[in-house]
């Protein structure tokens, strides 16, 4: 899914059918998912405890349920969801289709793993 290309190259992003992570893009500061949903499905409970996370729909709808709040997501809108909140995202009857954007997490790291001299 993740895009080898360079990070200024336009996509079309309401072109392309099909469902789930449809185009993805990892720059050096930034990873950018376009997501499609049918109607009704729910993407399950994620609680991110690392990174804020920009989220724009564009195009159906649903609904965004942060830290148990609900926040309409149509067309045109955009939610951040702050690091550390729990979020589910349902749509709606025309499916939705949306773009998640964070900034880059850091490799990842051993817990508990210290050097040896």
């Amino acid at each position: 899914m993740a895009d080898e290309r360079e990070p200024d190259v336009v996509v079309d992003l309401l072109g392309g059918t099909g469902t789930g992570p449809l185009w993805g893009l990892a720059s050096s500061d930034l990873n950018a998912t376009l997501l499609a949903w049918p109607p009704g499905h729910e993407m399950r409970v994620d609680t991110n405890a690392e990174l804020d996370v920009l989220l724009i729909v564009l195009e159906g709808g649903g609904v965004a349920t942060v830290d148990e709040r609900e926040h309409a997501l149509v067309s045109g809108t955009a939610l951040v969801v702050a690091k550390g909140s729990s979020r589910t995202i349902r749509a709606g009857a025309d499916g939705i289709r949306y773009v998640s954007v964070h900034k880059r997490r850091g490799p990842l790291q051993l817990a508990g793993s210290g050097g040896r001299g």
